[in-house]
């Protein structure tokens, strides 16, 4: 018995010491982000000192530079509301469209499902150009009500593909068994299939959400004042002048954004992975 506990925690030691090197690439950029955002300016330069921890007292200037001197509110703000609108407008219409292509005998209805996976392949480049004669015609021109018209164009194709592969992996059973007992078929799948299909579901969310969050060729080229672009564009224009670069600011706004996606993250990533398993094996 003693050997074998030897053995076992000899390959706990191995697995942790392969893990090690790639927790400390992940954890690394936070807590660097964490440190420079309560910083003094003057420690951020000091070449003689160990630059991995605090050699002046903690301060919070780099967030009120951020809250005061800029429009960072405002961009946090239209940053969640975009996010929020992207999320629901993408599973409202990818989620019925999966569900008719796994489970509808339409004629070419595979293929279809292929052809509108293959345009989340076109690169983005190449579309905002007629997108922008969309915009324009609707007057959506320096709003970010433009972003809510043009992200779907990239969520619901991927999410109608990636949400049909999950309902496939659903048996059937369930939803006939549902209707013997009454449900008609859109009381089926609000009842058992969508609960099922949860993790599938927080993925569809979870890329959107991220989309919304980090895209910044559309929100340059659609929006331009700055009460009306996103966190994205407006930190890098605002905290980022020429050769001067507001260190402190900057992953102040960092370490704000990112937790909101951590967090969703870590909520969801059960979720997640069991959606991606489960799309990937069929």
């Amino acid at each position: 018995m003693a050997l074998r506990a030897r053995r076992r925690r000899g390959r706990l030691l191995l697995i942790y010491a392969g893990l090690a090197p790639f927790v400390v690439a992940a954890v690394f950029p936070i807590f660097w982000m964490a440190i420079t955002a309560f910083k003094e300016e003057a420690d951020f330069y000091r070449m003689d000192l160990v630059p991995f921890w605090f050699h002046s007292a903690p301060t919070l200037k780099n967030f009120r530079i951020l809250f005061t001197h800029s429009y960072f509110p405002v961009w946090f703000v239209n940053t969640m509301l975009l996010s929020i609108c992207l999320v629901t407008i993408t599973l409202l219409t990818a989620v019925p469209a999966a569900y008719a292509l796994s489970r509808l005998r339409l004629p070419g209805g595979h293929n279809l499902g292929i052809a509108m996976f293959m345009t989340y392949l076109v690169p983005p480049i190449i579309l905002f150009l007629p997108l922008a004669r969309v915009v324009g015609s609707l007057g959506l021109f320096d709003s970010w009500w433009a972003l809510v018209l043009v992200y779907p164009t990239f969520t619901i194709p991927f999410c109608t593909w990636l949400l049909t592969g999950f309902f496939k992996t659903l048996p059937k059973e369930i939803e006939e068994a549902a209707w013997v007992d009454g449900c008609g078929l859109v009381g089926g799948v609000l009842r058992v299939v969508l609960p099922l299909a949860r993790p599938g579901l927080a993925i569809t969310a979870i890329f959107s959400f991220t989309l919304a969050m980090q895209d910044s060729l559309y929100a340059v080229v659609y929006v331009a004042p700055r009460d009306q672009t996103t966190v994205t564009v407006g930190v890098a224009t605002a905290l980022i002048r020429g050769d001067v670069y507001y260190w402190g600011a900057l992953m102040a706004a960092g370490l704000i954004v990112g937790l909101p996606v951590a967090i969703l993250y870590n909520l969801f990533l059960d979720h997640f992975i069991r959606g991606l398993t489960a799309t990937g094996a069929n």
